[in-house]
């Protein structure tokens, strides 16, 4: 199975334009992609979907808001 870039998970956010918690973007993110999907990014690879929520929560890739939090275009690299 192809790994999956993290960039397409802060898309799917985006264009959901949904809210999201730690538990629900993990479901969206299985439904979306699958519960083997494996993900990467610029400088990690191999990881789940929990694994990656993590990942994007601690490099500051989520917007937090009263109600959940998302991710905007600015927070996706560019390189």
């Amino acid at each position: 199975m192809a790994s999956i870039h993290g960039h397409d998970v802060l898309n799917m956010m985006i264009n959901s334009g949904e809210r999201y918690t730690t538990a629900s973007l993990e479901a969206a993110i299985i439904a979306r992609f699958g519960e083997l999907a494996r993900f990467h990014t610029c400088s990690a690879e191999n990881m789940t979907a929990k694994e990656l929520v993590a990942f994007l929560q601690q490099k500051g890739k989520f917007i937090a808001q009263p109600d959940g939090f998302n991710t905007h275009e600015s927070k996706i690299c560019r390189h």
